[in-house]
């Protein structure tokens, strides 16, 4: 499972060389391969995470999908949460980052405008780590510019080393992409190191490593939205023991090949095409078979 097109595990080692955070080695790299200033590119980024900010605010008025499956749950969890005999069994932060994540994908399947991070099926993880982490631990504009910076670099190494897209790699390639880029920018927005942040990234593989895609009727809502809450959990989890000082035998490179080669022993079925997995179950198949006689 050798690949060497790029190294995350080289980009910390060089990082911790020299004695910067992620962020800071990452963000002239960066600036430099798109030809633009430092600031430019933070502006880009600010400017991402605006429209996430609109994205999960769009998700929470309660907003439902053309096909009429889905919609409504992130608005639902908020105003359960706001109860103050409601049991917050995740705690607030975590409570409000699967909140974020179901309203931007409530907003994606309402044909909404989201940030693909990586992709528009797992487009509520990100933005549901980094919104949580702006309201709880006060970060501001820039260091969750930063951040965004951190989780596009994982980002490009996860599709350089293995796939992003459901369809090559399963849900682990999409959802579980998109936890680990979540995990590895708050390690390094809250202060971990570069290793901590490689960390949280092997981390968050080892506990997602074979999720299938199997979305109902082909439509990015079932199980897809919840999935992207269920991600964002798992993003603060590998985080969280990261940050703690928890190390991975395996080493983050080493994680994204095995979901590589995970991936592609994948049968067809489960790798977008709805035809296995939770796609059919006799109430998907069902539904499904109504809602295409109705279209």
């Amino acid at each position: 499972m050798a690949n060497d097109k790029i190294s995350l595990n080289a980009l910390i080692e060089e990082a911790e060389a020299a004695k910067l955070s992620l962020n800071a080695y990452l963000l002239p790299q960066s600036a430099a391969e798109l030809e633009i200033t430092e600031e430019e590119l933070l502006a880009k980024m600010a400017q991402m995470l605006k429209v996430m900010e609109e994205a999960a605010a769009y998700g929470l008025t309660g907003v439902r999908s053309h096909s009429g499956l889905t919609g409504g749950s992130a608005l639902k969890l908020q105003n359960a949460a706001a109860q103050p005999g409601f049991n917050k069994l995740l705690g607030a932060l975590a409570t409000d980052a699967v909140t974020y994540a179901i309203a931007v994908s409530e907003c994606n399947a309402a044909m909404g405008r989201i940030v693909a991070a990586p992709t528009a099926g797992a487009a509520g993880v990100l933005p549901g780590v980094l919104l949580a982490l702006k309201k709880h631990c006060n970060l501001t504009e820039e260091q969750l510019a930063r951040a965004l910076v951190v989780a596009g670099q994982i980002g490009l190494v996860i599709a350089a080393r293995a796939s992003l897209a459901g369809a090559v790699g399963g849900c682990q390639a999409e959802c579980g992409s998109a936890a680990a880029m979540a995990a590895g920018a708050a390690v390094d927005a809250l202060g971990g190191t570069p290793a901590q942040a490689g960390t949280a990234v092997s981390i968050v593989f080892k506990n997602m490593l074979g999720l299938v895609c199997d979305p109902v009727a082909g439509l990015v809502e079932v199980p897809c939205i919840k999935r992207n809450g269920g991600a964002a959990v798992q993003a603060l989890l590998a985080a969280e023991m990261a940050l703690a000082g928890i190390g991975s035998f395996i080493p983050a490179d080493e994680a994204i090949d095995a979901m590589k080669w995970v991936g592609d022993s994948m049968p067809c079925a489960l790798r977008e095409t709805a035809g296995g997995g939770l796609a059919q179950t006799p109430t998907a198949l069902a539904w499904a078979k109504a809602w295409f006689e109705r279209e």
